[in-house]
């Protein structure tokens, strides 16, 4: 009797094994269509009401824009896993605005993705690390191609009546952007490798300065390592064009030749 139960306990691991290879393999598949959906399937009409709802930067792009950020967007979403952690699932709303953050930041970038980044985890709430022992709003972690976001922090990034120049999801996603830089994939070294040496450049200008007017209109946290003043910079670029403009011209303009777009164009901020 006893061998009996072990045999069936093994069929019993060895059925729910297999169904998770299978369900893995389908979802496999299915994230690598993800560049023809994109292309042949209309983006859903829920995603286009969210986006206009929701995404400034969406409703300030051009028709033939717009259809461009559309089509980005989706390839995104199907390509990659929304993984929830500590609530049931994962919103609609959820996909389409973390995604169309990734979107801004490469819109400009034809062929870049975050592929490596295949997985975004999304916590309801800022969340604890056991490994740093602090509560965290973000991360992005290489080893796992994984981009780790509090959806409240996120959230509230975009509900400030005046930009600070504080975003986690941009934040995040340019973490994601420099570090998909250097990986060796289909995306790999798409920075002009000059522009970015000059962005290092100025930070290290910048951040060596302690009382330079310059300093202060960036938090301090840009100054703790390349890295960062990358993140925060790319924050302003896209929260405060016109004001890091006229404050550092000479920033401003090598990070619109680097990701190939100039917001102050869209923008209402003084």
């Amino acid at each position: 009797m006893t061998a009996l139960f072990l045999i069936a306990g093994i069929i019993v691991i060895a059925a729910f094994r297999y169904k998770g290879e299978i369900q893995e393999g389908y979802g496999a598949v299915v994230r690598s269509t993800g560049p023809i959906r994109s292309k042949v399937v209309p983006m859903p009409p829920a995603y286009r009401e969210i986006l206009t709802k929701y995404f400034p930067y969406y409703n300030r792009l051009t028709v033939n824009d717009k259809s461009r950020f559309e089509q980005k967007l989706c390839y995104i979403i199907y390509s990659k896993v929304f993984i929830p952690r500590n609530f049931d699932g994962v919103t609609d709303e959820m996909k389409v605005l973390i995604a169309a953050t990734a979107v801004q930041l490469t819109f400009g970038l034809n062929g870049v993705y975050l592929s490596h980044f295949r997985r975004i985890l999304i916590y309801p709430n800022d969340y604890y690390s056991s490994i740093t022992k602090n509560f965290h709003k973000g991360e992005v972690n290489p080893a796992f191609g994984m981009i780790v976001l509090s959806w409240r922090s996120f959230v509230l990034s975009y509900l400030k009546p005046n930009p600070d120049g504080v975003n986690l999801g941009i934040h995040e996603m340019a973490h994601a952007l420099r570090l998909e830089n250097i990986i060796r994939n289909d995306e790999y070294q798409f920075f002009n490798e000059g522009l970015l040496n000059q962005l290092d450049a100025y930070g290290h200008k910048v951040c060596s300065i302690q009382d330079h007017e310059q300093v202060r209109f960036f938090r301090p946290y840009a100054c703790a390592n390349t890295h960062e003043f990358f993140a925060v910079a790319i924050e302003n670029f896209f929260e405060r064009p016109t004001q890091l403009y006229h404050e550092m011209p000479g920033l401003y303009n090598v990070l619109c030749a680097l990701l190939n777009q100039n917001p102050a164009i869209y923008s209402s901020n003084a």
